[in-house]
């Protein structure tokens, strides 16, 4: 499909049928994913597709068994790791290195980040910090606390899990992305640490065209959200 029609075509699909989803289309929205934008390209995201009928049956009861998720042919689950930064920030310093960047990118990942991402108890003294650097010039007001930081992984983690979606249906198959689901038990199926959050998951399949939407798609009006200023 054209870029437009692919975004046009995407739905989210409540019931989905019993087609099986070849293993090359999800692994090729998987590849997509991995090349969405992310707050400094740590990377901080991981994606459990979910193939052991066992797992996948827990899963579902999870997502509250909720239709989209008991009809799906697979199940993709999006999490966001901001522990992550501890094994892609050197691989980011070993890169920059080699292809001879700017000296400030340089130290933004060898001092800024390790000071963002690893001294979340310092949080009260880095909100002291950037507030009182900014009575005097623009300065980013954060990160400053570890729930800031899971804050920064889960956005760049929805911007993968929306590559991933559109990829889906640049294929022809339909996904449901979910945040209906007990996180607690999520987390314990994948065995997730304290530390990750459950950001979606995401069912995918064949959309039966009868039941798979309620209607065609709606949207409001366009001024309530476009602001012009």
């Amino acid at each position: 499909m054209e870029f437009f029609d692919t975004i046009k075509a995407r739905r989210s699909i409540r019931k989905y049928t019993a087609k099986a989803v070849p293993e090359e289309v999800i692994e090729k929205a998987l590849d997509a994913a991995l090349l969405a934008p992310n707050s400094s390209n740590l990377q901080t995201w991981e994606f459990y597709w979910v193939r052991s009928p066992e797992k996948k049956q827990k899963l579902i009861e999870a997502c509250l068994s909720q239709s989209a998720a008991r009809t799906a042919q697979e199940l993709i689950v999006v999490v966001a790791n901001p522990a992550l930064w501890k094994k892609t920030n050197p691989e980011m310093i070993k890169f920059i290195a080699s292809v001879k960047a700017p000296k400030l990118v340089l130290t933004y990942y060898q001092k800024l980040v390790p000071m963002t991402y690893g001294l979340s108890f310092l949080a009260p003294l880095k909100w002291i910090l950037f507030n009182a650097i900014g009575l005097f010039r623009p300065i980013t007001r954060g990160p400053v606390s570890f729930r800031d930081i899971q804050e920064v992984s889960m956005k760049s983690a929805a911007l993968a899990s929306e590559n991933f979606m559109l990829a889906i249906s640049a294929q022809g198959f339909a996904t449901c992305p979910m945040e209906g689901f007990d996180e607690r038990r999520v987390k314990k199926l994948l065995k997730l640490s304290c530390m990750t959050r459950v950001v979606m998951a995401i069912s995918v399949g064949e959309a039966d065209e009868k039941r798979g939407t309620w209607g065609p798609q709606v949207r409001f009006n366009r001024e309530w959200f476009v602001k012009k200023v």
